[in-house]
């Protein structure tokens, strides 16, 4: 066996080329393990690279005014993909679930999104142009029934005058059987006054827990959050409750389980609560969201499907005005309209998608793939909480992909969905990585990092575990800390670890920098 390359030395006199063609060398020589010829890009804790997330994730008409969109207001095309999901969302939720495996498991459409950009990147132009056909509807449907309402309100104060008048007359009432009499009579005004009328709603910007248990209640067990700025969370986090956070409504209306409450002067009682948000926030307000501990453990932050796009701020060009073409707009609507056609006032029974075989197997795959890299060690230890749920989240993209491109009548989930929801599904994991690295990195990129900035700072393109151990013994006490560290910066393509057998001696665990981090 050839000696093994000193990198170290190399680096320093010939530089960063000459140490990778040394790799390449001492990898076809045996010395280390045979990894692929080039060097991927290095991920560093807390710096993730993300992808773009291109409007043609989506079905062709959601795609067509989301790329429009973004084009009109030159902004990343990710943010309107977001949102545009998001209003998908708040259109069909509680109307319809997906049954991956055609039993007892099912997925509601409900979504959680949530973009990452700075102040002036347009968020709110976005926002108008991707709501604007909700807003429109619910104006449309509100002029609609407003004779109703009006009959039903009239209908209702003059039942609940009556019942005061029979009240009255029952405390003077001296005789048991015209007091029962009276009582009759209240009750038979109570069970023919017509339940209350609302205009219906599909969305709001601000609200509180409170609220929202009673608009859950009111608006067919459905409601959308969809707003630009950052209120919602410190509602979340107790602004009007002394800082106590109350998130029970939240976190049962992304999983729609049923909902209890009654308390003095409010009470809510709703089967299956859907609760859609579509959220775009600065950078430092999501970071100020990992100062409350109890939203990460919650699972509440795991819930939020995120996307952290390089903002255009800067490389906008202010004489370019581009419109949204009337076409696009107008298929956009006419769309969104034909999925809300026949919302029921009164919520029945979800209608359930089961998938075709070929999709269940690809979903199946999928989920499988993220199970065995979230464990401990794994690819995505450090963020298990939200790739546990991402499979179920694709299941339900998948669905509101088939029913956007199908129609309300589609009967299930097909493969072509799936396919579409799966590969948007990858595309978030590093977009979640990144997130979750502003929120805060756990102990091991900690770590990690530390283990960057020491190699680095000596300029060593190679070096042994224990050399490594000795040199960061006030952090590494113990060798499975520091183990762990490595295998982080081994999956993120930092660095590789391999064995190197030393003649008539003991094996040594080495490191091998990649070399773009000497060149940089």
């Amino acid at each position: 066996m050839n000696k093994p390359t000193d990198f170290n030395d190399l680096a320093q006199l010939a530089g960063p080329a000459a140490v990778k063609a040394a790799v390449d060398q001492a990898l076809a020589g045996g010395d280390v393990p045979a990894p692929a010829v080039e060097w991927p890009d290095p991920v560093l804790p807390g710096m993730v690279k993300v992808p773009e997330i291109p409007p043609d994730a989506l079905p062709s008409w959601l795609g067509a005014m989301c790329g429009a969109v973004a084009a009109s207001t030159q902004t990343p095309p990710a943010l309107s993909v977001m949102v545009g999901l998001s209003v998908l969302a708040a259109v069909l939720q509680r109307r319809y679930e997906v049954a991956p495996f055609g039993d007892d498991y099912t997925e509601p459409l409900s979504l959680w999104t949530l973009t990452a950009l700075p102040s002036g990147a347009r968020k709110s132009a976005v926002f108008s142009a991707m709501t604007a056909p909700l807003l429109r509807w619910e104006k449309l449907e509100s002029d609609r029934g407003r004779a109703e309402r009006a009959r039903v309100a009239s209908a209702r104060k003059v039942a609940e005058k009556r019942m005061e008048r029979l009240l009255a007359d029952a405390a003077k009432a001296k005789e048991d059987h015209e007091r029962e009499r009276i009582r009759v009579e209240i009750q038979h005004e109570k069970e023919t006054m017509p339940a209350e009328l609302r205009a219906p709603r599909l969305f709001t910007e601000d609200v509180t827990a409170e609220r929202l248990q009673a608009m859950l209640s009111e608006y067919g067990e459905r409601m959308a959050l969809l707003s630009d700025e950052a209120g919602i969370f410190q509602i979340m986090a107790g602004i009007y409750n002394g800082g106590s956070s109350n998130l029970d409504a939240f976190l049962k209306g992304h999983a729609g389980t049923a909902m209890r409450v009654d308390r003095a002067g409010r009470e809510a009682h709703v089967d299956k609560p859907a609760l859609s948000f579509g959220l775009a926030l600065q950078p430092g307000v999501l970071a100020e969201v990992a100062s409350s501990r109890r939203f990460r453990d919650s699972g509440l932050l795991a819930r939020f499907l995120y996307a952290m796009p390089a903002s255009n701020v800067g490389r906008r060009n202010v004489r370019e005005r581009v419109s949204v073409p009337d076409a696009v707009r107008q298929e956009y609507e006419a769309l969104l309209f034909r999925l809300l056609e026949d919302v029921p006032i009164v919520p029945g029974k979800p209608r359930v998608l089961p998938m075709t075989d070929p999709a269940l197997e690809q979903w199946v795959s999928f989920a499988q793939e993220i199970e065995d890299n979230q464990g401990e060690g794994g690819r995505y230890e450090s963020i298990s909480d939200w790739t546990s749920k991402l499979p179920g989240a694709v299941a339900r993209i998948a669905a509101l992909l088939e029913l956007a491109e199908v129609g309300r009548h589609a009967e299930e989930v097909s493969e072509v969905a799936v396919s579409q929801a799966v590969a948007l599904g990858r595309l978030l994991i590093p977009h979640a990585q990144s997130a979750f690295g502003l929120l805060g990195t756990d102990g091991t990129d900690t770590d990690a990092a530390a283990v960057i900035k020491w190699a680095r700072g000596g300029g060593r393109a190679e070096f042994s575990r224990r050399e490594c151990q000795k040199a960061m013994e006030g952090r590494f006490r113990t060798l499975e800390r520091l183990t762990k560290a490595l295998q982080r910066l081994e999956q993120n393509d930092v660095l590789r670890l391999y064995t190197k057998r030393n003649k008539g001696a003991p094996s040594t665990e080495m490191c091998l920098l990649n070399p773009k981090l000497l060149s940089t």
